[in-house]
């Protein structure tokens, strides 16, 4: 079972399997996610999912429970 991932602000739209890495999903679907130090420390590469969660997408992966998933890239001049 796949997921559907959309990648806001450009509602970019992307299959995904469950446990593909998220910044894996990301690359493939051409959406640049600004990355640091890959290990969820310096949160360079926080996006936000529907449900408001904040996630390093660096440590996380598509989760199997969904059907559908809509991560929201926050625009961080600083990085």
């Amino acid at each position: 079972m796949s997921v559907c991932i959309r990648f806001l602000p450009d509602d970019v739209l992307i299959e995904a399997e469950p446990g593909e890495p998220l910044l894996q999903v990301a690359s493939r679907a051409g959406v640049s996610i600004p990355t640091g130090c890959l290990m969820g420390s310096c949160h360079a590469c926080e996006v936000e999912l529907d449900d408001g969660e904040a996630i390093c997408s660096c440590i996380s992966s598509v989760p199997a429970e969904r059907s559908h998933l809509t991560v929201n890239l926050f625009s961080d001049p600083t990085w």
